[in-house]
């Protein structure tokens, strides 16, 4: 009992002691896992031919929904009860959010990446927002590409999905 007191006591000074000690600042990974026979939910196109476009959404009851663009996945996203046969009643369903960076090609959180509308680039879904990790590299590509806006996923809305598809 006494080396164990002795230890507790050791171990708490050296924590107050050294206050420059930090948790593991560890990135989670992301993986985009699909083959040749992968659809798109929303457009039913093989996303294995246009790899630097692919998202998907994971949803808590297992399923795994890969899509050709940002712009599918969006639009499943904030209308999931269009495709009942998911079983998603509201985005708090989703458990993980992926599209691919752009620039790196990357999997990369949805959630925190950044999105380019109204450039010159589409995707095989026609105009789309084109997403990168980071806003810096967002920045930089809308002003090769004429990019109209950079956003946070949060300033995404449906109603400019639905501007984007020519339904507004």
């Amino acid at each position: 009992m006494r080396y164990l007191l002795i230890a507790f006591v050791l171990f708490s000074s050296l924590l107050s002691a050294n206050t420059d000690l930090k948790p593991f600042n560890v990135e989670k990974k992301y993986f985009l896992t699909y083959d040749k026979n992968t659809s798109c939910l929303v457009r039913h196109l093989k996303v294995y031919k246009a790899p630097n476009w692919v998202a998907k959404i994971k949803v808590r009851n297992g399923e795994v929904v890969y899509f050709s663009s940002p712009k599918s996945m969006f639009e499943f996203y904030f209308r999931p009860g269009k495709w009942h046969e998911v079983g998603v009643k509201s985005e708090r369903d989703f458990s993980e959010i992926v599209v691919t960076d752009y620039e790196t090609g990357k999997p990369v959180n949805a959630e925190t990446s950044y999105y380019v509308y109204g450039s010159n680039v589409t995707s095989p879904a026609g105009d789309d927002l084109v997403p990168f990790a980071t806003k810096e590299a967002a920045e930089k590509f809308s002003k090769t590409h004429h990019g109209a806006r950079v956003m946070p996923f949060e300033k995404v809305s449906d109603a400019l999905i639905r501007l984007i598809n020519g339904r507004i």
